[in-house]
């Protein structure tokens, strides 16, 4: 048997403005943008993983008003669980972000448990981390 990460999904204030970092800042591509039942969200994937794709949605997407309400609380503070990406060329993938405009919380630095990282915040405030592996 084998088990894979097919989705995640990431609760956003503006859908737009996260694909525009999504997809400007990290290269991620739009697969999908579904408009359903007076929901919306956008899937992306990337090259190097065709098989694990990003959901965009917003806080009340498919969810109650109080449940909706609760998400957007936890999104307007910004103490929803960080997302970490890996990539193979940090210093690339920092300065494409940051030329687009990205808010960078932390330049690439060496981390003591290993691996090099920087982070941002996206348009609503999520922590995005992307580490690279230390070198073998």
């Amino acid at each position: 048997m084998s088990i894979q990460l097919q989705y995640v999904n990431i609760t956003v204030n503006d859908t737009d403005e996260a694909v525009a970092f999504y997809r400007d800042a990290l290269g991620f591509e739009v697969r999908n943008d579904v408009a359903s039942g007076g929901f919306h969200w956008i899937t992306l994937g990337s090259a190097a993983q065709p098989g694990i794709e990003i959901v965009l949605s917003t806080p009340h997407a498919g969810r109650s008003q109080a449940d909706g309400d609760a998400l957007q609380e936890l999104l307007t503070k910004g103490v929803l669980p960080n997302i970490v990406f890996r990539t193979d060329d940090l210093d690339a993938t920092f300065e494409q972000a940051r030329a687009a405009g990205a808010e960078v919380l932390q330049e690439p630095i060496e981390q003591p448990w290993g691996p090099r990282d920087c982070a941002f915040r996206d348009p609503s405030g999520n922590l995005v981390r992307i580490s690279q592996a230390p070198a073998a």
